[in-house]
């Protein structure tokens, strides 16, 4: 049996889809509604953690602290789990997401981080402009917004539409200025490469490839194909996310990555929780909610 850890109802119907289509035995544990008596013993399954970042977007501000007792608890049984307590702690945290990438030789933009509007305004001249604010903690590019100036940072910093993280941290990174207006996410299943796919950025960061989403974010529609597969992807060291994946205890991710003009490639964001466009499956041929269920079956 799989049981999958969720707290976004919207985001499993693929999955539960692949798990009756090839007849595997599955539960869903939905965060928001659980409650944990650490005296119990938890059930003899393969566990599937999908917490987010984005959860207090949905507001489920401290879910991830409850998936990571629960994650935990599963660990003290030795219970199977997919994308485990080191999974989760990358997931909610890009500061730490870029020590770990940094530590297996994989690129990431130059990055300042603090709490405080002063230390923001100091920090943007230590990375230059342009940079780019985000979220600490976050997912969908939320809190993404590109400064040319220091005066445009100065006025955002001091401003009502200033956004803060929900864990207080802001993050201002260098501008990787890309030779179109696209980044490539690289989906991994066993931490293996499975595919990519080509974003379209052309209005904005908010990127979540789900076919449905809760904001009013630049998510695929019928008039716009966001989110293409690409044939014959690849790039030189692959094999480093492979490996930073396996030492991560991260089974099942999407990985972002950004090319300059130059031809370098910057990574930038690891999806734990990682969603599927269905349109871009259907016309590549592929299907990462099935790999994943054959994934986690194979496990039980």
């Amino acid at each position: 049996m799989v049981i999958i850890i969720h707290e976004n109802n919207e985001w499993i119907a693929p999955f539960e889809t692949a798990f009756q289509k090839l007849s595997i035995d599955y539960r869903i544990w939905y965060v928001p509604n659980m409650s944990l008596d650490l005296s119990e013993v938890p059930p003899d399954a393969v566990y599937w953690n999908r917490m987010s970042a984005s959860s207090h977007t949905r507001g489920h501000r401290y879910e991830p602290e409850l998936a990571a007792g629960i994650l935990a608890w599963l660990e003290r049984h030795n219970r199977t789990v997919v994308n485990g307590p080191k999974a989760l702690d990358l997931e909610i945290s890009k500061m730490r997401q870029y020590q770990c990438l940094e530590q297996f030789s994989i690129q990431t933009p130059k990055t300042f981080c603090a709490i405080t509007k002063e230390h923001l305004a100091s920090g943007a001249l230590r990375i230059g402009f342009p940079l780019i604010t985000k979220h600490n903690r976050a997912g969908k590019g939320l809190g993404v917004r590109k400064f040319d100036n220091e005066a445009t940072l100065q006025a955002y910093l001091n401003s009502d539409d200033f956004e803060e993280s929900p864990d207080g941290i802001t993050l201002l990174q260098e501008y990787i200025e890309a030779p179109t207006a696209s980044i490539f996410r690289m989906e991994f299943v066993n931490c293996k490469f499975l595919y990519a796919v080509e974003v379209d950025t052309s209005q904005g960061f908010e990127l979540c490839p789900a076919e449905v989403c809760e904001l009013e974010s630049n998510c695929p529609t019928e008039e716009i194909a966001k989110f293409t597969i690409v044939k014959d992807f690849s790039i030189p060291n692959i094999s480093n996310y492979e490996s930073f994946l396996k030492q991560s205890d991260i089974g099942i991710a999407g990985i972002e990555i950004i090319y300059d003009k130059n031809g370098g490639y910057w990574t930038y964001d690891v999806n734990t929780n990682t969603n599927y466009n269905p349109e871009a499956e259907h016309k590549g041929n592929q299907s990462a909610p099935e790999e994943i269920a054959k994934y986690l079956s194979s496990l039980a």
